[in-house]
């Protein structure tokens, strides 16, 4: 009789969905030549994203085709399906997702059944029930987030320089960030120096009339470079005249006003909100074990604890941290921990197929650098700490060392180069996001967008 393959189920295709995957395809490669394994990675985008160059994407200083990498041309040995996945029942194996082409049929949803699960969904923005937050605000997780955010800046600034109103300008040319981690202070960063950087060619904003403010609710930001190297971050920001709120927490922003806990009002036409993440809702859907957070109940060995032939890793799993020797101590949801938990992950699915001992997941604290715009940032690698161009440079090498495919670091690095002798550009493409409003109002007379639902085009909407 015909033997079945092993059908390999990974859901998400960022860090861990690509890195195991990727790293199965090389370890399970005689399996896969001979019929013996089949591999299907379930991601709602065909691409998966190297977070850490957003900030430079929408200051304009990487192409956004090159901060995404698309799986069918890594995972070629893969099945690559364009979906979402709704649920999952493990007891059962199988998982229910919908895809495009589902959609197109009517069918709603479908079931495919897996041998071997891999969960790596990732996580989502953490929207807490402020006012006028989800009308409002924008996240920051995403190529498209960050490319309209840049798009919408720029747009800020053409409004300031047309109009006459000083409420209105006012509002546009203040900018407010919440959330201190590596996202908000790198956004916020290269955004400022882009945008000062473009009011030299408009005749009547200087950068001197925008205002740039991060509420951040705990007394220190950018945790993770230490306590010193965030201290030196805030001096910094300030010396910018970037306000920057400590012990501070975002209280309402509807009716396009930031109100904050100190007592402080800005109207504003702009909050990125970045302050925090949360489990993907697909962990809720399933049936297993979850910690009192959300996420997954994981093994040393990246098992998920009492499903057996069920993985995780990355942010939707709470794996031990074996290093500190402290019980409950878990290893932290970030980029780092996530491209090392996939390669252990992929090894020890090949062990558990070839019936071999597993490995345990330990890791050695690298260190951590940001950016804070160009030529500028702060870094804590191997015990040392670097500072402004050092710490910038060490940004960029670190980050062009770890980007997947070499043809995504030559791109990246033939971009820089380029950056480097050339001008920035500061170029406002909104239009993107309604590409074919031109041409249906040409052909029916009348604008395709109703202004209730395009905001831009509702002078008490968000832009």
């Amino acid at each position: 009789m015909v033997k079945e393959p092993v059908r390999i189920l990974i859901v998400g295709g960022g860090y861990v969905g690509m890195y195991t995957a990727l790293r199965l395809q090389r370890k399970l490669k005689p399996e896969l030549n001979r019929g013996e394994v089949e591999i299907t990675v379930v991601s709602p985008d065909p691409y998966m994203t190297y977070q850490p160059f957003l900030p430079e994407a929408a200051a304009g200083l990487i192409s956004p085709r090159h901060v995404v990498v698309p799986l069918r041309r890594v995972l070629d040995r893969c099945r690559i399906v364009v979906g979402e996945a709704h649920s999952i029942d493990h007891a059962k194996r199988t998982a229910t997702l919908s895809t495009l082409a589902t959609a197109e049929e009517g069918a709603g949803t479908e079931q495919i059944t897996y041998d071997e699960l891999v969960l790596a969904p990732g996580s989502v923005s953490r929207a807490l029930p402020i006012p006028g937050l989800a009308d409002y605000a924008i996240g920051f997780k995403t190529i498209e987030e960050a490319i309209g955010l840049r798009n919408h800046v720029i747009e800020q600034m053409d409004i300031a320089s047309s109009t006459r109103d000083p409420a209105i300008r006012d509002a546009a040319l203040t900018f407010v960030f919440v959330g201190g981690g590596y996202a908000g202070v790198e956004a916020l960063g290269e955004l400022e120096d882009m945008a000062r950087y473009a009011a030299r060619y408009y005749h009547n904003v200087n950068a001197d009339d925008m205002k740039w403010i991060l509420v951040e609710a705990s007394n220190r930001i950018l945790p993770e470079v230490g306590e010193e190297m965030g201290k030196y971050t805030v001096t910094q920001l300030r010396r910018r005249n970037i306000d920057v709120r400590l012990e501070t927490r975002l209280d309402s922003c509807a009716d396009r006003i930031a109100v904050l806990s100190d007592g402080a009002r800005f109207p504003t036409r702009t909050v990125v909100w970045t302050a925090g993440v949360k489990p993907h809702p697909i962990l809720a859907a399933t049936d297993l074990p979850l910690n009192g957070r959300g996420r997954l109940k994981c093994t040393a060995e990246l098992t998920v604890d009492g499903a057996p032939h069920a993985w995780a890793a990355g942010d939707a799993a709470a794996v031990p941290d074996v290093t500190v020797g402290e019980p409950g101590k878990e290893t932290a949801p970030n980029a780092q921990h996530a491209v090392r938990q996939a390669k252990v992950l992929g090894d020890n699915i090949a062990h558990s197929l070839r019936e071999e001992p597993l490995e345990t997941y330990s890791h050695k604290y690298v260190g951590s650098v940001a950016s804070l715009g160009l030529h500028k940032g702060v870094a804590h690698v191997y015990g040392r700490k670097l500072k402004g161009y050092p710490a910038w440079f060490m940004h960029r090498v670190y980050h062009l060392s770890r980007v997947p495919t070499f043809n995504r670091k030559a791109r990246v690095l033939a971009e820089w180069t380029l950056a480097g002798l050339f001008k920035r550009e500061i170029v406002s493409l909104g239009s993107l996001e309604h590409p074919r409003a031109e041409f249906e109002l040409a052909a029916g007379g009348k604008h395709p967008i109703d202004p209730k639902l395009d905001p831009k085009l509702d002078p008490k909407g968000s832009s």
